[in-house]
């Protein structure tokens, strides 16, 4: 029995063997600290994303007069470092448009219920690009935004599973890489809404309060018209939170490619803001007022020209 204690007991009998002891031990605990440090995978740093439906248009357009432009400004903003892509159908209506000579006039919805007759150049196709709601909301003092993912529902769940179910229509999902905090997302019929946390996330009770008062309904011509009540209200046109319009929008195109926005501002000057769907794709943005609604194009130059000096927008 003595013999397994040699090592810690020979004293001076043997100095050898207690060196060969020592080294021994540190092997053992070095061993098992280098593994944890060589078994871990590298963090990658989150890329930010990009920021997302057939229909049928009543007939008889009206032809609305033009008008004339009350204020028109370029601006390059800072370009964002790279935009996550996802294959997915888009989140978009396409009705078509009414030809009216080299014009065509699209009936529009926003999502508070108004209706608009918007005239546009016919070989800028703005139908063809398909639009997509934005709408603001109030809970308890603190805004969040609505917005319809370019990439559907795909873009937000991403083929897996909901955190919580608050509603039939309405479940929760994780944070999104690059984005801020954990998402709800709503089903109106074929429209999907996103609602991202920003700072400090809502609350549980906040939350179902969302779910159980935030309504939408699909017009016949296939846009969505939101509603709410209880604890949730509405942003109205001409509401800017930040410099950022947070009211009823329409955006027409997105993902990577050409878009416009159509703001109803009452009011509209050389002041009022382009909406961030605009500004923050690294490319100029260029903006018109025509009456009452703010018009917003990023994409090529040509493109930009075409939109702002082409379309018009008549509120019903």
């Amino acid at each position: 029995m003595t013999d397994q204690f040699d090592v810690i007991e020979a004293g001076e009998r043997d100095g050898r063997r207690r060196w060969v002891g020592l080294v021994v031990v540190l092997a053992l605990l070095l061993i098992p600290a280098v593994s944890l440090i060589t078994s871990r995978d590298p963090v990658a740093e989150p890329a930010e994303q990009g920021i997302a439906k057939p229909g049928i248009a009543e007939p008889g357009a009206v032809d609305p007069a033009p008008a004339a432009p009350t204020s028109r400004r370029t601006r390059t903003p800072e370009p964002i470092r790279t935009i996550t892509r996802v294959d997915a159908a888009p989140n978009v209506l396409i009705v078509p448009g009414e030809a009216k000579g080299d014009d065509e006039v699209l009936r529009v919805v926003f999502p508070d219920g108004a209706r608009a007759d918007v005239r546009y150049p016919a070989d800028l196709a703005l139908d063809e690009m398909g639009s997509r709601p934005f709408q603001g909301a109030w809970i308890d003092g603190r805004l969040r935004e609505l917005v319809a993912p370019y990439g559907g529902e795909a873009e937000v769940t991403r083929g897996g599973e909901p955190i919580r179910n608050y509603a039939d229509n309405v479940t929760l999902w994780p944070r999104q890489a690059g984005l801020y905090g954990q998402v709800l997302l709503f089903s109106f019929g074929p429209w999907r809404l996103a609602m991202y946390d920003r700072g400090e996330g809502l609350t549980f009770d906040q939350r179902v309060v969302l779910a159980e008062n935030l309504k939408g309904r699909v017009t016949g011509d296939g846009y969505l018209v939101l509603s709410a009540g209880g604890g949730v209200r509405l942003a109205e046109p001409g509401d800017v939170v930040r410099n950022d319009p947070v009211g009823p929008q329409l955006w027409f195109g997105g993902g990577l490619g050409e878009t416009v926005a159509l703001v109803p501002t009452p009011g509209c000057d050389e002041e009022a803001e382009a909406p961030d769907v605009v500004e923050v794709r690294g490319r100029p943005a260029e903006t018109v007022c025509r009456g009452d609604v703010l018009v917003a194009a990023t994409g090529p130059e040509s493109f930009r020209k075409k939109a702002v000096d082409g379309i018009r927008v008549t509120m019903k």
